[in-house]
């Protein structure tokens, strides 16, 4: 079979920005961090999370979501053992459901076997927008842009009382702000970095 002809709708940053601003109003109104995406995936979108041992190594993903829109796989270690990477790999999958559901739908897999052979046939500049996509929307879902902007402020506050700024900052002292501010909002660091990086907040004017 050859590749599939798929095509993914392009969706800048800014759009991905409001779609998740949008999707935390509806399902988190109240937006405490860190975000409860477990109850949200389980309880608001009904979906079951299934725990399976062997997902990672025996198919180098943490987590997968069914064409149907019932079920979400994870990898059984993720799921006891790395609650960031797990609770990324829930929001991961739920953007997939809210960015590409029309596209899932035709596909049409329900085992992890099956979705390998999807991604295979799937065009590679395609498959790198879908994904793309949902890594960023996951990240501003869990990550909102207020709360890391109000987090992140107050982090570095404590640079300036010992004389360090934004701008000299060491890797070091990035590297503990960004562990801090992981912490918070129950992700891994490597997510914080991205979300930073995203909104510019190393390059901030110091009040």
């Amino acid at each position: 079979m050859g590749k599939q002809r798929i095509s993914v709708p392009y969706l800048s940053y800014e759009q991905l920005h409001q779609i998740a601003a949008q999707f935390l109003e509806k399902y988190h109104p109240k937006g405490a961090i860190p975000i409860p995406i477990e109850d949200i995936v389980d309880l608001k979108f009904e979906l079951d999370i299934i725990p399976t041992p062997g997902l990672h190594k025996g198919f180098d993903i943490d987590a997968f979501i069914t064409s149907d829109f019932s079920s979400i796989f994870v990898d059984e270690f993720v799921y006891d053992s790395r609650p960031g990477r797990y609770r990324f790999s829930l929001a991961h999958e739920l953007a997939h459901l809210l960015l590409h559901k029309e596209i899932f739908s035709r596909l049409r897999f329900s085992t992890i076997a099956e979705w390998q052979k999807v991604i295979t046939e799937f065009p590679e500049k395609e498959y790198g927008f879908l994904e793309w996509q949902a890594y960023a929307l996951a990240g501003l879902i869990l990550v909102p842009p207020d709360p890391l902007v109000e987090r992140f402020e107050k982090a570095v506050s404590h640079l300036y009382r010992v004389g360090l700024s934004l701008e000299t900052a060491t890797d070091a002292a990035r590297s503990m702000i960004e562990g801090a501010l992981a912490e918070d909002f129950a992700v891994s660091a490597a997510v914080i970095a991205k979300r930073v990086g995203y909104n510019n907040l190393w390059q901030r004017k110091q009040a």
